[in-house]
Parts: C-alpha cells; sequence; structure tokens
C-alpha cells in the first residue's frame, strides 16, 4: 500500500477525507441530518475537497494512475460539487423552492460508471481497499436510483447508500491507520490483507 513517493504516501489523509464524506452523506441517507446541517455538511465536504485534490496530484506525480485520479475525481465531484450542490439545496429549500435533484441523477451516472470501471484496478491493492471501492459503487448506482428517480422504494435504497458509506468509512480509517503505522514502524503493526490479484 505504500507507494515510492517523493512525499510521503497522501493515501492515508485522501482515505480520511473519504471517511467524512462517507459518515456524513451516510448520516444524511439515515434521515439524522436535518436542513440546518447541510450548510455543516457543505463545509466539512469543501476540507474534504482540498485533502483528496492534494493527495490526487501527489499521486498522479508519483504515477499512481488509479489512486491519483480517483482522488481528484472525488475531490472535484465527492467533495467540491457534492458541497455546492448541499448548499445550494439549503438555499432553496429556506426559499422556498423544491430541488430538482432528478439532474444529479445524471451527473452521479458518470461518478457512478467511472468508479465502476476503475474498480478492477484496485484488486491489485489491499483486497479491503477493494471492498470499500465496491460498497461505494453500490452506494453511487444507488444514488443514481434515487436522485434521477427510477427506485420504486425510495426508504430501502437510502438504508443501503446509508450502510455502505459508513462502513466504507470505517474501513477507509482503518486502512489509513494502518498505512500510516506499518509504515512508520516498519512492520505490520495493523494486519492488512494481501491485493486479491498480486
Amino acid at each position: 500500500m505504500a507507494h515510492e513517493h517523493s512525499f510521503a504516501n497522501p493515501g492515508p489523509s485522501a482515505l480520511g477525507a473519504l471517511a467524512v464524506a462517507c459518515f456524513g452523506f451516510g448520516a444524511v441517507f439515515l434521515g439524522k441530518v436535518a436542513v440546518e446541517g447541510l450548510p455543516l455538511l457543505a463545509a466539512w465536504l469543501f476540507g474534504g475537497c482540498l485533502v483528496q485534490y492534494t493527495a490526487g496530484v501527489i499521486e498522479l506525480k508519483d504515477h499512481q494512475i488509479a489512486g491519483g485520479n480517483v482522488f481528484v475525481f472525488f475531490s472535484a465531484f465527492f467533495m467540491l460539487a457534492a458541497g455546492v450542490s448541499t448548499l445550494s439545496k439549503f438555499f432553496m429549500i429556506k426559499f422556498g423552492m423544491k430541488p430538482a435533484v432528478h439532474v444529479e441523477g445524471w451527473m452521479w451516472m458518470a461518478g457512478a460508471l467511472f468508479l465502476t470501471l476503475v474498480t478492477p484496478a484496485y484488486a491489485k491493492s489491499t483486497s479491503i481497499l477493494f471492498l470499500v471501492v465496491i460498497l461505494v459503487d453500490i452506494a453511487l448506482w444507488c444514488i443514481v436510483g434515487l436522485d434521477s428517480g427510477w427506485y420504486g422504494d425510495p426508504a430501502s435504497f437510502k438504508q443501503i447508500v446509508a450502510w455502505c458509506l459508513i462502513i466504507s468509512g470505517f474501513l477507509g480509517c482503518y486502512i489509513a491507520g494502518a498505512v500510516v503505522c506499518n509504515t512508520v514502524y516498519g512492520k505490520p503493526v495493523f494486519w492488512l490483507p494481501k491485493p486479491l490479484v498480486s
């Protein structure tokens, strides 16, 4: 997991930022965030954008094509665009407008398709990270259906999204901790399974 970098490996910070977004969105899909909480969610997403963009650029500089592209893509759409969208929804609701979220279903389709198509690259990473990516794939495709209105029972799909994201957040934090501690100590402090594909 720890690649050769001219900087230290930025992956753990990017996974931590991903966890922030996953926990925040998980809470939203579980119905735990009132409208008044949306600007706070947006603020944390903007912070995550900075972390993921920085990590992505470092990864790309060091020829890590999968992590670099996914982090940069996520910084733009999972963090920055989602943060702006969250703020927009807040103000629209406060001014008595109903957000037409179906357009976001089409936007999320690009994100879901992008991540799904790069998922096989993560089979060469620790299998826990591969699982994180698959869970986020599932969550994104559910969001596509929810926002576009294609699913008949939104409540059950919201639960799927929430728990896929929350589990991804926990696993991402575990991987981040493992990479940092294992690298600092030069030996396995936290267990990380081998890649599915060598």
